[in-house]
């Protein structure tokens, strides 16, 4: 195969990943039937990294895909690096695509003197070169304001919701969301799975303390009826954790977690595999490694959304067409 797809014109589309997540990239790569761009990448004694293209991408639409998993700073750096290359390598259009985008949770000012994470990012990637930005459920939408220019907003809830309607009886389902500020995407979540009830898992956190919050109870009918908690992310797993022993204690008949962003930090494998989930279901944006699997652990594929994007972005089409117009 060819590292580049031709498209009318003079267009042609590249992909080029960082070495956080290659089986991802590999699979969007097949998904574009494209290979990807050859990348040398590798570390300095001192932790400096270097990065160099392979190809000419001189006058090429060039996708640079890395996703921000740990060790998250190396990450970061090494895909703003890729930008910079692209750009002194005389690329037409530099899109960044970010299955999760790192510090998104720092989205506004909870105390005085703090900074906002999400927005210093997308000012870094925009001074480096970056034209548009893609990433997965971000933790808030409006980050989408923060940077200056197109920002793809990809949802996997259709491929989250069309696994779970097979796991659970959809006349008797409850959609919960881990706290009152969710409640929207538990709402789409419910339209998708048969229009069933809402409920949320009441909670108290200390924004001095990270990952860790206190869940109190459950607000709405989860009695002998099959849950489906939803999130985001799941980080070290305390939140989720618990609001499975809340719902389960308030007598639910069964509870499917299902998040976007496995990140699963310690000791968050313990945690799920012990909470009474019958299963956690999450999708590839991030690497999952072998230490971080338990037996409950679904995890699917999200490469055929970020390739059905990617072909739409180049192609001059409608990302939002993906998700019904909503994006």
């Amino acid at each position: 195969m060819s590292s580049t797809i031709a498209g009318t014109g003079d267009k042609s589309l590249v992909l080029a990943s960082g070495r956080a997540h290659p089986e991802l990239a590999k699979d969007v790569a097949r998904e574009l039937g494209i290979d990807l761009l050859p990348t040398t990448a590798y570390d300095f004694a001192n932790g400096e990294i270097y990065v160099r293209f392979g190809e000419s991408v001189r006058g090429a639409d060039i996708f640079l895909l890395q996703s921000h998993t740990a060790p998250i700073n190396q990450w970061i750096m090494e895909q703003l690096l890729m930008v910079d290359a692209a750009k002194r390598a005389s690329a037409k259009t530099i899109t960044v695509v970010q299955p999760f985008y790192g510090y998104g949770r720092q989205d506004k000012k909870h105390r005085g003197r703090e900074p906002i994470s999400a927005r210093l990012m997308s000012d870094l990637f925009r001074t480096a070169g970056a034209d548009r930005l893609m990433s997965v459920d971000l933790h808030a939408a409006q980050t989408q304001g923060f940077f200056d220019g197109p920002v793809d907003h990809l949802w996997a809830m259709p491929i989250l919701t069309d696994y779970v309607r097979t796991r659970v009886d959809t006349t008797n389902v409850t959609v919960v969301s881990p706290d009152a500020g969710r409640i929207r995407v538990a709402e789409q979540w419910a339209a998708k799975l048969g229009g069933g009830p809402l409920a949320f898992v009441h909670k108290t956190r200390d924004i001095t303390r990270p990952n860790q919050s206190v869940a109190n109870r459950v607000v709405g009918d989860v009695e002998g009826r099959d849950c489906v908690l939803v999130d985001d992310l799941i980080d070290t797993g305390g939140t989720i954790a618990e609001a499975v022993k809340v719902c389960l204690a308030a007598g639910a008949k069964s509870v499917i977690v299902a998040a976007t962003h496995g990140v699963l930090s310690d000791p968050a494998a313990q945690r799920l595999s012990e909470c009474g989930a019958s299963e956690v279901v999450v999708t590839d944006t991030l690497p999952i490694a072998a230490e971080k699997r338990f037996p409950q652990l679904t995890v699917l594929s999200i490469a055929p959304l970020i390739g059905r994007a990617i072909r739409e972005v180049f192609d001059d089409g409608s990302v939002t067409s993906l998700f019904d117009g909503n994006s």
